[in-house]
């Protein structure tokens, strides 16, 4: 798999992108070591360098700056939650995808979660200045990407297409924010 040229397609021609991914042989470990543990650093690393070396302006002038290890403690538990709210996520469609008339296939799934995550760890480059983390709402053309996925890889009829996009992008917020609040509460990081 040529991770850069699938970036580039799921962003550009998800249509015809998202039929490719469902002929696709691969299976989740394949998936989740080429692809997902390449794209989910990309946060980590923006915010560690976002956080522990720039610094947030405080509103008295001062920066702020998470000490090096804790960002960098910071960095791995926001890595790892990463690839483990794909998983989840992916375990939610596989639950969720009969009851809105699809059908229920992890490996089709988990394709579903991870290539729909593409612009929330892309949108991750946005972390590095405190004042463009307002940008990392690029990351919401995922919800349009899976409900784009949806029909072709977990067959959820295209008429539910849109509300099932709406109740697995809901699950995804609450476990990203959950992870995030969780990172910040832990190794009190600056900028949230």
């Amino acid at each position: 798999m040529n991770v850069m040229l699938r970036v580039k397609s799921i962003l550009s021609g998800p249509l015809a992108e998202w039929e490719l991914i469902e002929r696709d042989t691969e299976d989740p470990a394949y998936i989740l070591t080429r692809y997902v543990a390449l794209l989910a650093i990309i946060p980590s690393l923006f915010g560690f360098i976002g956080a522990s070396l720039i610094g947030v302006i405080a509103r008295d002038g001062a920066t702020l700056r998470t000490p090096m290890v804790d960002g960098l403690f910071s960095a791995i538990f926001g890595y790892v939650m990463a690839c483990a709210i794909v998983l989840i996520v992916a375990l939610f469609i596989y639950v969720l995808a009969p009851i809105f008339g699809g059908r229920r296939g992890f490996d089709n799934a988990f394709k579903l979660a991870v290539y729909s995550f593409t612009p929330v760890w892309l949108a991750g480059i946005f972390l590095l200045l405190p004042g463009l983390h307002f940008l990392v709402l690029f990351s919401l053309y995922g919800l349009y990407l899976l409900r784009l996925g949806a029909p072709p890889l977990v067959k959820v009829p295209d008429a539910m297409a849109l509300t099932f996009a709406i109740a697995i992008a809901a699950c995804a917020g609450a476990l990203v924010y959950a992870a995030v609040t969780a990172q910040h509460v832990i190794f009190a990081t600056p900028g949230m």
